[in-house]
């Protein structure tokens, strides 16, 4: 089975290439990467050695894409991942569009020239702002937990279903991973292009690419480590609001699985990935952890809110659990060990990765 990998020099992409070698389909995998994203050099060289085809590519140029070399399945993990993307007064909200849907265009098109199947790594951000963000919320040990009264459909003891709302708005970023799924399963019905849709948690792990706005838990443990300022946004700057986190390596078992089973029901086809609510984190908890870890560093508060933030997000992963045996096997304190262990041998890693 020949696999192609979008983004396979960034974190994700990096991390599912690897756990395919380790399964050893080193000879079965190529990928492509443009590059523009700093530190996705430092993967390069690791993944050439280990026997992966690398190609410098744009999922965005039709050229670039339709010079691929042919694949049975492509796992697209490049994206624009960040929430502000096109709305920070930075980026271009026509690059966000361009890189998150115009890239799916590529990809769905070549997997219909070479009749291959997809697999598409989407977000817990395809979910309605306006219904997480009026949540009614308690706090306990030091993290938002909804109230278990008048909840919004699609909330459970166990997080967001996949039937929690997906009405704007959602960001931009959202939008374009939102529309992409929809794209995906009209080649699916049009063209009978096999596709895997998996809405994924926070992503975390060593090597991540740390910022604010994305790879938070990379982000906040190397600048903590590094004492680097540090601030609470928003929801009172008391750092209560939890996201959960999942480790990318434990989505391989799930993608090789959906690749071995092209002709799942379509109503199978879009799931919830994450650690779920025992990976689930506040800031202040994260504080509380690399505190214990490295020593005491102040937090700041700045307790306006911003547009888009939620305060809390935690996916139900039950559904890929009983279709597919979904079980994150690497858990949140791990991860952040993991972290805090690649911060301390990489003292440079936010300047490489995240430079400002």
């Amino acid at each position: 089975m020949r696999i192609l990998i979008s983004g396979i020099c960034g974190f994700a992409g990096n991390a599912i290439a690897r756990g395919l070698v380790a399964l050893g389909r080193a000879d079965q995998i190529s990928g492509f990467d443009n590059f523009i994203r700093p530190g996705s050099e430092v993967n390069r060289a690791e993944l050439k050695r280990l026997g992966v085809r690398l190609f410098h590519a744009d999922a965005r140029a039709t050229s670039d894409v339709d010079g691929l070399p042919q694949s049975d399945w492509v796992i697209d993990a490049a994206a624009n991942p960040s929430v502000l993307a096109g709305v920070d007064g930075r980026s271009s909200s026509r690059q966000v569009i361009e890189h998150n849907l115009g890239g799916t265009v590529n990809l769905l098109e070549y997997c219909k020239r070479n009749r291959a199947g997809i697999v598409l790594l989407s977000t817990s951000r395809v979910y309605s702002i306006e219904p997480l963000a009026s949540l009614p919320m308690r706090i306990e040990k030091g993290a938002f937990v909804p109230l278990g009264t008048s909840l919004p459909p699609g909330i459970g003891p166990l997080g967001l279903s996949e039937s929690f709302a997906t009405t704007a708005p959602i960001s931009l970023y959202g939008a374009t991973k939102l529309a992409s799924e929809a794209l995906a399963l009209e080649y699916h019905h049009s063209f009978g292009v096999p596709v895997f849709v998996n809405r994924c948690g926070v992503l975390a792990g060593a090597g991540q690419f740390g910022r604010p706005d994305q790879g938070i838990f990379s982000y906040w443990i190397n600048s903590h480590l590094r004492r680097r300022p540090l601030t609470y946004i928003g929801f009172g700057g008391k750092g209560h609001q939890v996201r959960d986190c999942l480790h990318p390596s434990d989505l391989v078992p799930l993608i090789v699985a959906q690749m071995d089973a092209p002709k799942t029901a379509s109503s199978d086809r879009i799931v919830n990935v994450s650690g779920g609510i025992a990976s689930a984190t506040s800031l202040l908890q994260l504080t509380e952890w690399c505190d214990a870890r490295f020593g005491a560093h102040p937090v700041a508060s700045e307790p306006a809110e911003r547009a888009l933030d939620i305060p809390w997000i935690v996916l139900d992963s039950s559904k890929a659990a009983r279709i597919w045996g979904f079980r994150p096997r690497i858990t949140a304190p791990a991860i952040l060990e993991e972290i805090a262990a690649h911060a301390a041998a990489h003292p440079d890693w936010l300047d490489i990765s995240a430079p400002l």
